[in-house]
């Protein structure tokens, strides 16, 4: 049986790409460092999966920004706004030109917008959305592919396996930027150039190509059906003696098992961590000579490997179709998990042996195979460990589950209805139209992340922190009175992450040192392990809250992160319903509401930017997820009065099709991302005619380039033609943690002047009490 890995974590162990990219977009170092430092963490990555015993070593899975940004450049899919860095601009490069597309470009007389940027599917990795024209070329652009195979097949000496976005899934990744055409009916122009580059491959000596088409697994029109039969017919006839492996993950094939089978492929990779039910009817309808790749491993979690049972599935398959068309592997590329438990050397050792990061789920691979060949003992080791986890005492607290079992419907309710909360916060707080806050943080500058590092290495004591953490704050809090804006935040500079900083605080959760995953581009998390109940034992975040509100007059927000975030952007313990996890993190960030009310905080920001994310692929299984995390959401939020005025965040996030869910979390401000998509996505709540307030982003955070005042105008009058402009609020798309104190500060003086030039525009034109 063949040992195939779909891809592997590309960032490196100690996050070396992304400091690689920081100190080259800063102009610190050349192009050069960049290209020594990522061939360097390729060859690892090679010479990793060769000694772990992997037969189908992948390449092409490493990526300076992001996988599907790297197609669109190897195709050739470049908006035309972007002509002018290569073309204008001496010196520029293709790497330029990429960087470009993925962050914009602000310099050299230019001012050119970032590409969108979304969710890549149920995950917290981000990838840049292909733009499409009706008569979109194609062509053969970029040769990073090329040059790629060929130096893995020179380092590892043999044959690596070339993984690519596969076709329908490319285009469906993409968005239309203009009317009268569907983005799939573009697929008879991009195969012949997808046919060229496995032409180019095979040339090259490539045997095994995998091709990624994770939209296998979704509900899927006539036409995309039509168009993925046409695409592997083609490419079948036109690419004789190529292996083409189509990868599918996060979901089983469901009602497009039969006709995806009968696709003239040689091998077809499953993920049966997420569907294992999957697999008895692809074995009664697998094609004779087809292989299966069975996704055995988890690539989404860090949980050890239940070997039993993935030796289970393993020989199933064997004896259905036999040992030869069988071959073993994770779920999905490892990309999402942790590169080395081997660095974790302060884990507690019980808890660290249910545990697995990429380079040990390369090795579990290896040993289900040697067990399949009849090695028992890895076998029984393995037994124990999986033993020692469900019997464990660190895990279960009958406290904590007597109580989430008692939540009642009350719970999940505000004492009354929007329309007369918003009456009592109006007078309350007597905002101006199109009031201004920003999402929560404040850049996190080298001296602020080194005084948390030396805090932990004992050369600052608690109250030399504190005291210089207190000087940020206020300095902030200064700098926002003087540029005007309504709605403050203390900046964050004592949060680590919007995630780790709750979860340490929390039981029930652990942390690594280096179980850092990529996030986009060079933006990396470092993901909490749930690993048991989950329980607030003491105030969080209230210390801060009011010591910033006490020192200014204007509105404070206390800020939190919701449920379902803490949920989808941590490693979810496996072992009870993730519904059941979701309301412990509730109960515990409620807890947290109530103090910073009774500590005086009015204005309260829960942040749900994943809530969409975890929504899953498929329809039909969509409406009972939706029901419990808006619970959980309505849960935190809901033990407050009237008068406290509660705003949630989502970030990246299409709204159609679950309006009326978030509509039902009741917040009374939710801001959303709106910049990149020039304030599309708010036409699902203008059609739904959305009953709060509401702020979209007008400044692109995930972009150096400062935003002019008069392009945050155009911004709030687009969104002011399709929703009542006393609902709307003037903020950034997220928070600002990952940006500099000068692009910031310019950004958010634009924003507040947009505010009052809209002002100005609108308000002899409405009443707003």
């Amino acid at each position: 049986m063949l040992k195939n890995n779909l891809g592997y974590p590309r960032a490196g162990a100690h996050r070396e790409l992304k400091k690689a990219c920081e100190s080259f977009w800063s102009g610190k170092t050349g192009k050069e460092d960049l290209l020594v430092t990522s061939r360097k963490l390729k060859e690892e990555n090679w010479t990793t999966q060769q000694d772990a015993g992997i037969d189908l070593i992948p390449c092409n899975d490493f990526s300076f920004y992001d996988q599907v940004l790297d197609m669109s450049l190897l195709l050739g899919v470049i908006p035309e706004r972007y002509n002018p860095v290569v073309t204008s601009v001496k010196g520029n490069s293709e790497l330029d030109l990429y960087f470009a597309m993925a962050r914009g470009y602000q310099k050299d007389g230019l001012d050119i917008t970032a590409m969108e940027m979304t969710k890549w599917f149920d995950t917290n990795y981000h990838y840049i959305v292909p733009e499409f024209t009706a008569k979109q070329p194609f062509r053969v652009f970029s040769q990073k592919l090329f040059a790629e195979f060929i130096a893995a097949k020179q380092f590892i000496g043999r044959v690596p396996k070339p993984v690519l976005i596969g076709p329908v899934s490319y285009l469906l990744l993409g968005k239309e930027k203009e009317t009268g055409f569907e983005k799939i009916d573009l697929i008879k122009k991009l195969l012949p150039v997808y046919i060229e580059i496995l032409k180019s491959l095979k040339g090259y000596g490539a045997e095994w190509v995998q091709l990624d088409e994770p939209f296998l697994t979704l509900d899927l029109s006539e036409k995309d059906k039509e168009a993925f039969i046409y695409t592997y017919r083609e490419i079948n006839k036109q690419c004789p003696g190529l292996k083409i492996l189509i990868a599918t993950y996060f979901e089983g094939l469901t009602e497009n098992t039969e006709w995806a089978l009968d696709l003239p492929v040689n091998a077809i990779h499953l993920d049966l961590v997420r569907a294992p039910e999957q697999l008895n009817f692809v074995l009664r309808h697998v094609p004779e000579k087809l292989t299966l790749s069975l996704g055995v491993v988890d690539g989404r979690n860090i949980w050890k490997n239940d070997y039993e049972q993935s030796v289970g599935l393993i020989r199933k398959a064997i004896n259905a179709i036999g040992k030869s068309r069988v071959m073993i592997a994770p779920s999905c590329s490892l990309l999402h998990t942790p590169f080395d438990l081997d660095l974790e050397t302060s884990l507690e050792e019980e808890v660290k042996n249910w545990m697995a990061f990429a380079k040990q789920k390369l090795n579990e691979v290896n040993e289900i195979g040697q067990i399949i060949e009849g090695n028992e003992a890895l076998l029984e080791v393995n037994k124990l460990a999986i033993e020692s986890r469900r019997l464990s005492n660190l895990i279960h607290k009958p406290c904590v589950k007597q109580r989430t079992a008692a939540i009642t419907d009350v719970q999940a309710q505000r004492l009354s209805i929007f329309t007369d909360r918003q009456k009592i916060q109006d007078e309350q707080f007597k905002f101006p139209l199109f009031p201004t806050t920003t999402i929560g943080s404040f850049p996190q500058t080298d001296d602020i992340r080194q005084l948390r590092a030396r805090l932990k290495k004992g050369e600052l004591t608690s109250s030399q922190y504190d005291e210089a953490i207190k000087n940020a704050t206020i300095e902030a809090i200064r700098w926002q009175e003087e540029i005007g804006l309504d709605v403050l935040v203390h900046g964050e500079f004592e949060r680590n992450d919007m995630v780790e900083y709750f979860g340490e605080q929390l039981d029930g959760f652990l942390f690594t040192k280096n179980g850092w995953v990529q996030s986009y581009g060079s933006r990396c998390v470092k993901p909490p392990v749930i690993y048991g109940d989950v329980s607030r034992p003491e105030d969080m975040t209230v210390k801060w809250s009011s010591f910033a509100q006490a020192n200014t007059d204007k509105p404070m927000k206390g800020m939190l992160t919701g449920p379902v975030t803490i949920l989808q952007w941590s490693f979810v313990r496996n072992d009870q319903p993730r519904s059941e996890t979701a309301n412990q993190i509730a109960l515990a960030i409620r807890d947290e509401v109530i103090a910073l009310e009774n500590a005086g905080i009015k204005i309260i920001q829960i942040d749900e930017p994943a809530i969409r994310e975890g929504l899953p692929l498929r329809k039909k299984e969509r409406a009972a997820y939706l029901d419990w995390a808006v619970k959980a959401f309505r849960i935190s939020a809901s033990g407050v009065r009237d008068e406290t005025q509660i705003h949630t965040h989502m970030c990246y996030s299409e709204f159609n099709g679950i309006i009326e869910h978030i509509a039902a979390m009741d917040a009374d401000v939710i801001t959303i991302e709106t910049s990149r998509s020039q304030m599309e996505l708010l036409e699902a709540f203008s059609d739904f005619k959305y009953p709060n307030e509401i702020g979209p982003g007008v400044y692109d955070i995930h972009s150096p380039r400062v935003p002019a005042v008069g392009e945050m105008v155009d911004l709030l009058e687009k969104a002011a033609a399709i929703l009542p402009v006393r609902n709307l609020w003037v903020n950034p798309d997220c928070g600002l943690k990952t940006r500099k104190w000068p692009e910031t500060k310019e950004a958010l003086m634009h924003m507040v002047n947009a505010a009052r030039q809209a002002r100005a525009l609108f308000e002899n034109s409405i009443t707003i009490h």
